[in-house]
């Protein structure tokens, strides 16, 4: 895995239509977007969105009065980023900053500015040792602000082998942390909600909840269902109860993570 995947063209554009033109892409969007509105402190408190790319996840953040800033270190991900952001109200364009850098130097790159919340979704799994980035989240992060992490979920690693009918990679994937090549051709990592959570416990941060993110587009789609877009309201709203509740939220294959930065004092 390259520590720096996102600056191939090829790799941006398939995750820019993944996410604008799938059903999966909305269903993402919506439940980490209600999972945020739950933890995070009123607007216009600031956000800090780790590997934000064309801003999916947090433009409807600035649309809801945050003042966001994306920090990206893939010149593809950051123009189609611009694009997107001249399609947003004036106010909410005028809550937007965009800066190419890379997340592991995440706290250089923002002159040492902290935030009321970081995010980082879908990044940490392409990287070989998740410790630098999730300190760099922890440095951003302000005394009492949240910490968002989305990743891979490495216990249920055997279900799209399985729903796919490869019987010996499923099998193999029971002991181990990696993936196969994922949906966007980049073999990934993944990690367990408690191990994570101890990472981020080891940085002053405590956490306060976790989710699945997708369980049932996930089993259709690797079964071979072809989803409909027109149905994707509807998928969302399932989606986001499966993901609160167990034990479904732990079949998932994707978890989201939110910690609190302790206050000091």
């Amino acid at each position: 895995m390259s520590q720096d995947p996102w600056n191939e063209p090829d790799l941006a554009r398939n995750y820019i239509r993944e996410m604008e033109a799938t059903v999966r892409g909305h269903v993402r969007v919506h439940v980490l977007h209600q999972h945020l509105l739950e933890h995070l402190p009123p607007a216009p408190a600031t956000v800090l969105d780790v590997g934000g790319g064309a801003g999916h996840q947090s433009f409807p953040l600035a649309e809801a009065g945050y003042d966001v800033t994306i920090l990206d270190p893939s010149a593809p991900m950051l123009e189609r980023a611009r694009q997107r952001l001249q399609q947003l109200p004036t106010d909410a364009r005028n809550r937007v900053t965009l800066v190419e850098g890379n997340g592991l130097h995440a706290q250089e790159a923002v002159g040492g500015r902290r935030f009321d919340a970081v995010l980082c979704h879908g990044m940490l799994g392409y990287l070989e040792d998740p410790e630098p980035l999730v300190d760099q989240l922890s440095r951003c992060a302000a005394p009492g602000g949240l910490v968002s992490i989305m990743t891979g979920d490495a216990k249920t690693l055997a279900t799209r082998p399985a729903m796919e009918q490869r019987w010996t990679e499923a099998l193999a994937a029971f002991d181990t942390t990696y993936a196969e090549v994922r949906e966007l051709g980049v073999r990934g990592r993944s990690d367990t909600v408690e191990g994570l959570s101890g990472l981020l416990r080891d940085r002053g941060m405590d956490p306060v909840d976790w989710y699945g993110v997708w369980l049932f587009v996930d089993l259709l789609t690797f079964g071979g269902v072809t989803l409909d877009l027109a149905d994707a309201e509807q998928i969302a709203a399932v989606e986001l109860e499966a993901s609160r509740r167990d034990p479904y939220r732990g079949m998932s294959r994707v978890f989201h993570l939110i910690a609190r930065h302790q206050p000091i004092g």
